[in-house]
């Protein structure tokens, strides 16, 4: 007489045993590629970040000298002004 629970048919001769520690290997096989594929996305999460650090870094000096010549600009500018406004008065 067979069991409903009985693993063990004709078409199926695993033993719960064997079905459960292939379940258990393909699980752990899953798991694993979920995590290289996690690792490769954080390595390249890691490799933007520090190209767009390295790209701040290099475009600071030149934003600090164009802020240096419009300052120039601005104490150029302000000085004709006065100048301008010495010879309205």
């Amino acid at each position: 007489m067979k069991n409903g629970n009985d693993f063990r048919t004709e078409d199926n001769p695993e033993s719960p045993e064997i079905y459960a520690a292939r379940l258990s290997l393909l699980g752990t096989t899953l798991s694993t590629l979920g995590d290289a594929i996690q690792t490769i996305a954080a390595g390249i999460t890691l490799q933007e970040l520090e190209k767009t650090n390295n790209q701040n870094s290099q475009n600071q000096p030149d934003q600090s000298k164009k802020i240096e010549s419009m300052q120039k600009q601005i104490d150029q500018l302000t000085r004709k002004i006065e100048r301008m406004d010495r010879r309205n008065k």
